[in-house]
């Protein structure tokens, strides 16, 4: 009789038990996310609430997603000071890589408006002009905001650490800037560039990563 009893109450702690677990189990398998997106997917830019990127790619990443935000120093003039910020380059947009069947879990997050496109179709970005500002990002030079340009004369870096990035050169003043473009968004950024840092480059090469120069004045 009192091993019955035992094994009874073995069986009553191992059900509060299984009951405690269950509280634990994701109620949605559908909405589970993979820490880390296969490279094979492509990019797309995320309209997100202005001055609030860099707090919505943290909620992103943690949900699972590669997102890339380029940012830049900029000085902002106070009443009482100036003062230096990080700032997005590309200003109420991130990037992110995965898959769009599963995009819903991106817009329902707080703070993302949606996912940019034509019509009610999301466009990906080419992987050479993400790319491109990912080069610049890596080579710690200045960069910042730039009205978006379409025509010039295409060049290609040769010195320095954006060698071998390919874009179009526009004649303006003294200071010269590369300028490099996302045409979906129909945004651009530019960087501080040496005029004799480039090259002319055949039209025949491909346009994959799109960057210009223009002159800062």
């Amino acid at each position: 009789m009192a091993v019955a009893c035992l094994n009874d109450q073995n069986r009553e702690t191992t059900r509060k038990c299984w009951r405690s677990c269950e509280t634990f189990r994701p109620k949605r398998k559908d909405f589970l996310i993979v820490s880390s997106q296969p490279s094979h997917y492509p990019w797309y830019a995320i309209k997100v609430r202005t001055s609030s990127e860099e707090r919505i790619a943290v909620a992103l990443e943690r949900k699972g997603y590669e997102l890339f935000l380029p940012t830049y120093v900029e000085s902002r003039r106070y009443s009482d000071r100036i003062k230096k910020v990080k700032s997005a380059l590309f200003p109420g947009y991130l990037f992110g890589r995965f898959d769009i069947d599963r995009r819903l879990p991106i817009l329902q997050s707080e703070g993302v408006e949606r996912i940019v496109g034509v019509g009610q179709v999301a466009q990906p970005i080419s992987d050479g002009e993400i790319q491109a500002i990912r080069t610049v990002a890596a080579s710690g030079t200045n960069a910042e905001p730039w009205p978006y340009l379409r025509t010039g004369d295409r060049v290609m870096v040769q010195f320095g650490g954006l060698t071998g990035v390919t874009g179009q050169l526009v004649q303006c003043k003294a200071n010269h800037r590369l300028v490099l473009s996302i045409h979906l968004l129909q945004r651009s950024i530019s960087v501080e560039m040496d005029r004799a840092w480039v090259r002319p480059l055949d039209t025949q090469v491909g346009a994959g990563q799109d960057l210009r120069l223009a002159a800062h004045g």
